[in-house]
């Protein structure tokens, strides 16, 4: 079942040197459970589309769906979390409270409050870090408690806008293992934005490849491997032609620019 459909959908921005074409006639279904990564070049419209599925930007253009219902109304019906680039822990706020502060704003009683930061933090792997303030914590497991944070009101999507980029290649491969076990355990669907060509074939079970501005989607591929994905998998001849795929699709791209 599609819970995540565009349609010949288009963006502009204006701006003061003339128009920006940011994306256009993007075609997309996104599958109940699937786990899509959108790669492309710095520029080329993938976080603006991300923004466009959470209605932090506005199409221009063509149609888009999310969860049945328009992106704001999805929004409004808290059909996904979404993780930004940085953590954005407020640092007066315990982990916790931070984890807490949407629930607090939804209307959650304190005991619900109190059960649902407890079975996110356990989901993350943060037990015992909750009343820790995020100056404690390194920067892994302030993401970490960053994607607890939009786990909480357990939407069926969660949107992840290059959760990892700011991350050394030691936690980021730590935490891409930790997301890809959630991914397994909660059956969420998965929006995921990287520039990071193993990340993207490690996590996903669709990669979606976008050309330069104006943002296009130049291919999909669907990724043949297994659910179980230990780390050692990026060694096998599998996983190393399907990044050969992925990079070729990249400079195609490029190419039909």
């Amino acid at each position: 079942m599609s819970v995540i459909d565009a349609q010949n959908v288009s963006l502009t921005f204006p701006t003061a040197d003339g128009p920006v074409h940011a994306l256009s006639a993007v075609n997309l279904s996104i599958e109940r459970g699937d786990f899509v990564s959108f790669i492309g070049p710095s520029g080329c419209g993938k976080t603006t589309l991300l923004r466009s599925i959470a209605a932090l930007e506005t199409p221009t253009g063509g149609s888009l769906s999310v969860a049945g219902r328009d992106p704001d109304a999805a929004r409004r019906a808290r059909a996904y979390g979404y993780v930004f680039q940085a953590p954005g822990l407020f640092p007066w706020r315990t982990i916790a409270g931070n984890i807490a502060l949407p629930l607090q704003i939804m209307g959650f009683s304190k005991s619900e409050r109190a059960e649902r930061v407890a079975r996110v933090l356990d989901l993350v792997e943060l037990c015992g870090f909750g009343n820790k303030y995020p100056w404690q914590l390194s920067g892994g497991m302030q993401q970490r408690a960053s994607i607890a944070r939009a786990l909480a009101f357990d939407a069926d999507i969660l949107l992840m806008d290059e959760p990892f980029g700011a991350l050394d290649e030691i936690v980021r491969d730590r935490l891409n293992e930790a997301l890809l076990q959630l991914w397994r355990k909660t059956g969420k669907t998965i929006g995921f934005v990287t520039h990071s060509i193993p990340e993207a074939v490690y996590l996903s079970t669709r990669i979606v490849v976008m050309s330069p501005r104006p943002g296009r989607i130049s291919r999909i591929i669907d990724s043949p491997l297994p659910a179980d994905r230990p780390l050692d998998i990026r060694d096998t001849p599998e996983f190393i032609a399907l990044a050969h795929e992925v990079r070729e699709a990249l400079r195609d791209g490029h190419g039909h620019d």
